[in-house]
């Protein structure tokens, strides 16, 4: 993998890593762009105890454009784009209408490929060994940065998810704490472990799952399976089998297998309803350690943490999505329509031949 790193006419930075160790990255951002200003804003609710970003400048952001006008796609001729390359195999840059910026955090794109018909299924394993590295070495730079306490790497695709731009591409988010889905899962961790003597919680899950009836695919260093409470009508969790707590744990071999298992799962997703519907809207999201002090969770360590990434579809059967509506929205208790063991039994019958 060669890393270049370069800026883009309003001083963001720009970071294209590609599989060729000549490739060179000498193009330059021609548009008259102004410098950034954001006014995002990170706000405490001390009822909830979360936190919500305030961004009123993303009221602003790119919207659904043509294919011609896509912002993701390379620049070539007088069509110029957020890449300056006329070509990329991936890039990374940081967001234009970032929902976190400056001390409250900051937010970059990842770009998976310059074909903008493509998705991350059509990849093949050596780019998507690539899309991992990016994430992994992203990962590693924001985890230096003092008021980063957490790095988030995910994808959201489909309209119906709400994505507005449809180039194939993914999020990192880097907030300045630690967010309130993994701080739920560090507190049951800690009760776990001082139940149990010291039994770690995630390591008791995998293998609970991998002995039952709700596992799609296994690798030599992957497992992946529908959990016993899934959220989502398709929920799929995946889980190295050898604890880590980010991305930077994994080993070769396990950074090998990933491609083969990961984008089986995913042309998988893609089965669930038949070749005659649209691509499945999902959303894929790698849960990391984080690297701030866990002090409030007694006992726990950024060791015992496993990273695992969960992938989800909102869509529950042909035509139909699952919306969340008053119990789910309101209250914060899931209804799933499809269950767990059936979910399991569908994903492993539309396996590739």
């Amino acid at each position: 993998m060669k890393k270049t790193s370069t800026r883009l006419a309003d001083g963001r930075e720009l970071i294209y890593y590609d599989l060729r160790d000549d490739t060179v990255r000498d193009a330059v951002d021609r548009r008259p762009l102004e410098r950034t200003v954001t006014t995002s804003e990170v706000r405490r609710d001390v009822l909830l105890g979360d936190s919500v970003a305030i961004a009123s400048h993303r009221q602003g952001r790119t919207y659904h454009p043509p294919a011609d006008e896509c912002p993701l796609c390379p620049s070539r001729g007088d069509r110029l784009s957020e890449i300056p390359g006329p070509s990329y195999d991936v890039v990374v840059f940081e967001n234009r209408f970032p929902s976190l910026a400056g001390d409250s955090g900051r937010c970059e794109v990842v770009c998976f490929t310059s074909d903008h018909n493509a998705s991350f299924a059509d990849l093949s394993e050596q780019q998507a060994r690539l899309v991992l590295d990016a994430w992994t070495d992203r990962t590693a730079e924001l985890s230096h940065v003092p008021s980063v306490d957490q790095v988030f790497c995910f994808e959201n695709r489909g309209a119906e998810i709400g994505v507005t731009l449809g180039h194939p591409h993914g999020q990192i988010y880097a907030y300045p704490f630690t967010t309130p889905r993994t701080a739920l899962m560090l507190r049951s961790l800690a009760a776990h472990k001082e139940a149990t003597g010291g039994e770690n919680l995630f390591d008791a899950v995998l293998e609970r799952e991998l002995a039952g009836e709700r596992v799609v695919l296994e690798g030599e260093h992957w497992a992946a399976f529908v959990p016993y409470a899934a959220h989502w009508p398709y929920e799929v969790h995946l889980y190295p089998k050898r604890r880590v707590p980010d991305l930077l744990g994994l080993g070769d071999e396990a950074r090998t297998e990933f491609p083969q298992v990961y984008l089986e799962l995913l042309r998988r997703f893609d089965r669930i309803f038949g070749e005659t519907e649209p691509p499945t809207p999902y959303i894929a999201a790698w849960h990391q350690a984080p690297f701030g002090t866990l002090e409030e969770f007694d006992g726990v360590t950024r060791d015992d943490f496993a990273l695992h990434l969960e992938l989800f579809t909102i869509r529950r059967t042909s035509g139909k999505l699952k919306f969340l509506a008053g119990s789910e929205s309101g209250m914060n208790v899931f209804i799933n329509d499809v269950p767990p063991e059936r979910a399991a039994e569908r994903l492993r019958e539309v396996a590739s031949s």
